[in-house]
């Protein structure tokens, strides 16, 4: 199953930040996987659930974790 993000959501990856446009579900055996389009190069990619991250969003309270490498 694919489903189309409306709005599209601003993501951080491994690979850098970008916007998430579709995620696509291939069952219970699989992870989620995550059609993002990358900021810097444009670049569309698919990333697992491990490999993406909410961006900073200081309005819902979502500060960047000192600790973490973000």
């Amino acid at each position: 199953m694919i489903i189309q993000l409306d709005p599209p959501i601003p993501l951080k990856t491994t690979r850098g930040t970008g916007v998430a446009w579709f995620i696509t579900d291939y069952g219970i055996e699989h992870d989620l996987q995550w059609t993002v389009a990358l900021d810097d190069s444009g670049e569309i990619w698919n990333f697992k659930n491990q490999e993406i991250r909410a961006q900073k969003n200081i309005t819902q309270g979502r500060l960047l974790d000192e600790k973490r490498k973000e």
